[in-house]
């Protein structure tokens, strides 16, 4: 099978991508699917959420990443069967197949920040193959409004064309020198932006990269959207989260889809249970690698 074959037998044909999305996405990258998910689909999985980080506590997102202050949550699917309608959302399938070729699901996580919580140094996820290829779409999933105050993600239209920044944490850049030797191995652990000269054969022309990438960076936005929406994501642009400044909830889930011949953020085979497995058709089992 391929990806191709797995979403014609979801149905899903290419042509969910509308020309306007298809073009936002190669230029801004990023598009915003509006009421992709019902009310209800919505307060379903918003409960299943915290009915996990309740029972998870301090555990919770241990199988992927922990942040302070923040909720997160990995491994969504093997927990709860509310989460599997996302796996058919269209558009964000036929967008991946764009931009990815024959794809796999990378990771799904929650990252709800706490108030005064959740601000994160500008990054881009993943850097380019040699070949400038892409490598990775994220989707950000809105169980609640997302709103100027309670830690909206910002995003800097048209940087994924442009080289990606080496910043710490859950970047790439130090996840490749991690996972591959000789030609692929980008940049030195440790390295800093300050650390590359402008014109680096590694990174190109880094003269634009901010001195500090917790400050607003010019041309940023800074996204708001209502509970339901999905906002589909080169993942190669850069962004963060920002700081929650009020009490109000923001669920928000991370659905992200990456090449097949890229490792999983999380490794679906060693997680899969027997339920799951049960609900998934084969189409999915192959989007999520565990035939």
């Amino acid at each position: 099978m391929s990806s191709e074959q797995a979403l014609a037998e979801l149905g899903v044909t290419g042509d969910e991508l509308s020309e306007a999305q298809r073009r936002a996405l190669d230029e801004d990258g990023y598009f915003i699917i509006y009421d992709a998910l019902t009310p209800a689909q919505c307060a379903a999985m918003a409960a299943e959420v915290d009915r996990i980080a309740k029972r998870e506590g301090s555990k919770a997102g241990s199988e992927v990443s922990q942040e302070n202050g923040t909720i997160r949550i990995s491994n969504l699917f093997n927990k709860s069967a509310s989460f599997d309608v996302l796996l058919t959302i269209k558009p964000l399938l036929a967008a991946s197949q764009y931009l990815l070729g024959d794809f796999k699901i990378h990771g799904a996580n929650v990252r709800e920040p706490n108030k005064s919580g959740g601000k994160q140094p500008l990054h881009a996820d993943t850097v380019k193959m040699p070949d400038g290829g892409w490598c990775l779409v994220n989707s950000l999933i809105l169980f609640d409004d997302m709103t100027l105050t309670n830690g909206p993600t910002r995003i800097v239209p048209g940087s994924h064309k442009w080289a990606p920044l080496n910043v710490p944490g859950e970047n790439a850049l130090d996840y490749h020198t991690k996972q591959h030797d000789g030609p692929h191995q980008w940049a030195v652990e440790g390295d800093d932006v300050a650390e590359h000269s402008t014109e680096s054969p590694v990174m190109g022309d880094t003269s634009h990269f901010p001195e500090d990438p917790f400050v607003p960076f010019p041309g940023e936005i800074l996204v708001t959207v209502p509970a339901g929406a999905v906002v589909v994501c080169n993942a190669h642009m850069w962004h963060s989260g920002t700081q929650k400044s009020d009490d109000t909830r923001r669920r928000q889930l991370h659905l992200s889809f990456t090449r097949r011949d890229m490792p999983q953020q999380l490794v679906q085979r060693r997680y899969l249970t027997p339920a799951l497995n049960a609900r998934l058709s084969d189409p999915l089992k192959y989007i999520m690698d565990v035939a």
